[in-house]
């Protein structure tokens, strides 16, 4: 039994992040090979977000010490957790450690026993020197698009206008001041675009905020997140280009699975050359300075010129990243034989 064990601060919610999808479809594609998982949450009993995963086994306990008896290959997600367990366990850091600096969970010597895994060089090489081992010791197990994106079809436009996504968390650290302040640069006005953003993580007092705000701007037409692959698919089978503006300041995507959906659904993405964000190139990434409105505006542009991926393009772009290769390289990380 692999046992991913969910350790953030919310509920493992359908539409709120890369990391949930990352390890939904690591279950599920486990399911698919005859492999036992499920997902294991602490101390929010039913309420733990099973709901939108209903395809998914969840088991929820009030402690991480009750995992301690059980015989699990534990596979902590997000953060690491100072709990022994009767097997080698492993840890997957989709936290940026710009993030989690202030967290005590990544200074504790108690977790020298946990295997460490990240899910790209750039993070590798960050925790590798924060923890203090050595980069070759902490595999990468990149993360996928689920297969729903290189499935959909592009849907068929009476318009000619450009149609952008913005997909992210309402959070300032996916940049959506910097996109705010792109829109004022007459060079992107007359490229007659249509912008749209979801409502990614509005449940945050960040995005509350930063949700009033979108709702008021009247350039961006703001709708709600999508909660599966398929659906999420088929929004973005409907845009031209993929906005993914992350800061440099403040804090680093650790990867930004978006951008590789994205590119499998035939978008161009136009993202900050930040963080793991280089590594998801598939052949459709434009990367701009991170925090410049007029780079990303002139990003936006080239990206316009271009058009959405050919075919061939598209048919080389969904041979990259998908699940199949994600665990794969997971087991071999973890050691666990089928």
């Amino acid at each position: 039994m692999i046992s991913f064990v969910w350790t953030s601060g919310f509920p493992f919610l359908a539409g709120t992040g890369g990391s949930e999808n990352y390890t939904a479809g690591h279950i599920r594609e486990l399911y698919s090979r005859g492999i036992d998982a499920n997902l294991t949450t602490i101390g929010f009993g039913e309420n733990d977000g099973r709901e939108d995963f209903p395809d998914i086994k969840f088991r929820a306990f009030d402690s991480l010490e009750e995992l301690s008896d059980l015989n699990d290959t534990f596979v902590f997600v997000v953060r690491p957790t100072a709990v022994k367990t009767k097997k080698q366990s492993h840890v997957i850091l989709h936290c940026p450690l710009s993030l989690c600096d202030s967290d005590e969970q990544f200074f504790s010597n108690d977790i020298k026993d946990k295997q460490l895994i990240t899910p790209s060089k750039y993070s590798a090489k960050i925790w590798a020197r924060h923890f203090g081992r050595s980069e070759e010791s902490v595999p990468v197990v990149y993360p996928f698009a689920d297969a729903a994106f290189s499935k959909v079809k592009v849907a068929k436009r009476d318009d000619n206008k450009v149609k952008i996504l913005f997909a992210g968390r309402l959070t300032p650290d996916k940049g959506v001041y910097t996109l705010m302040a792109a829109l004022h640069f007459k060079l992107l006005r007359d490229i007659n675009f249509e912008l749209t953003a979801t409502s990614a993580c509005d449940h945050s007092e960040e995005g509350k905020l930063v949700k009033k705000l979108f709702q008021a701007h009247p350039q961006i037409n703001l709708i709600q997140a999508r909660k599966t692959p398929a659906s999420m698919a088929k929004l973005l089978s409907e845009h031209d280009i993929v906005v993914m503006p992350t800061t440099g300041q403040f804090w680093h995507e650790a990867f930004g699975i978006l951008s590789v959906e994205a590119q499998h659904a035939g978008c161009r993405v136009v993202a900050s050359n930040a963080g793991g964000l280089p590594e998801t190139d598939c052949g459709g990434l434009i990367l701009v300075e991170p925090d410049n409105p007029l780079e990303l505006a002139k990003g936006i542009v080239k990206a316009a010129k271009l058009g959405r991926l050919t075919d061939e393009e598209r048919a080389k772009a969904v041979q990259q990243f998908t699940v199949a290769q994600s665990v794969d390289r997971l087991l071999e990380s973890i050691g666990y034989n089928v």
